[in-house]
């Protein structure tokens, strides 16, 4: 049965390996591709997304872009990181994609209400902005979506500041409306993600598959690489985004635990912060999950296999 995927990026290095990996795997059925502020701008990142889908052959899927600031905040972007287009390193093509006419939450609203209830899994790996603004706009589609798979937050550890991640603390307030919701939601945070290295022998197997697609994610991982070097101190990059995809691809890939979940909104040097409660076993009614450790060989495989599957699609 194929595994039904609505992913919400801000395409980002790690936002482009995750989406190459949604359309390489063959049990995803990609749904529809939204973009939100975060890595850089709405304009920038929707650009970004769409080269990516030609880099990797992405055709019959609809991209549509979002919202273009937090719910109350002023708009932070991440150069640092991820360059001032964003994708810095590679040479992007022109995209030939043309987006959708809706704004990115009515596409993820008429998609999961489009399916059957319990199908659709959202995966937002960026700030979580649209799915905020999606479920207050229509309700009815925390109980209709199978769950939510999030890169975000952290238990331990922050990177944008001591105790926040990038995505949770540039829009503190939608996460906590989407941490707060009743569906089923698990948090691929720093814990996890900063297990995903992209050491030497994973940049040569995924070079060794020897197609555009792959020297594209060599690229990425390039520039990647140096930013985390210079900006936070990583001998290797680690690989955030496509953490999650990987989640719902295989839950093997990684452990997972329920535990409280919540979102601080008024810590003076906390804000942002993703709150986890491990004191006792969690209650029954907790919906919330975080992951833990990750199978690195399976997860790199997952991606240099999706690779594979894409081929040279120019």
């Amino acid at each position: 049965m194929a595994l039904k995927m609505i992913l919400d990026c801000d395409p980002g290095h790690d936002d482009a390996i995750a989406l190459i990996l949604a359309h390489g795997n063959p049990t995803v059925e990609l749904l529809a591709v939204t973009t939100v502020h975060g890595n850089q701008t709405i304009d920038k990142v929707t650009r970004n997304a769409l080269a990516v889908a030609r880099i990797a052959g992405i055709t019959g899927v609809p991209f549509a872009a979002g919202a273009h600031r937090p719910l109350v905040r002023v708009a932070e972007t991440a150069p640092s990181i991820h360059g001032e287009s964003g994708l810095d390193g590679p040479v992007l093509p022109e995209p030939t994609l043309v987006p959708d006419a809706r704004h990115a939450v009515d596409l993820i609203i008429d998609t999961i209400m489009a399916n059957e209830p319990n199908t659709v899994t959202l995966v937002p790996t960026g700030a979580l902005t649209n799915i905020a603004l999606a479920v207050r706009k229509e309700p009815r589609i925390a109980e209709r979506v199978k769950e939510v798979v999030l890169m975000g937050g952290g238990y331990h550890v922050g990177n944008w500041s001591a105790a926040a991640e990038f995505n949770i603390v540039i829009d503190p307030e939608a996460a906590h409306i989407v941490f707060n919701e009743k569906w089923k939601l698990t948090m691929v945070g720093l814990d996890l993600t900063h297990q995903a290295i992209a050491t030497p022998d994973v940049v040569a197997a995924i070079a060794a598959v020897g197609t555009a697609p792959a020297r594209f994610v060599v690229e990425l991982l390039a520039f990647f690489g140096q930013t985390y070097r210079e900006a936070q101190g990583f001998e290797h990059p680690p690989v955030h985004d496509p953490c999650a995809v990987a989640l719902v691809i295989d839950p093997t890939v990684m452990t997972v635990v329920r535990v409280p979940l919540d979102i601080e909104l008024t810590g003076t040097l906390t804000l942002g912060m993703t709150v986890a409660d491990f004191r006792s076993p969690a209650p029954a009614d907790c919906t919330t999950y975080a992951a833990t450790d990750l199978d690195h060989g399976k997860f790199w495989a997952l991606i240099v296999d999706a690779l594979e599957r894409i081929g040279d699609p120019e």
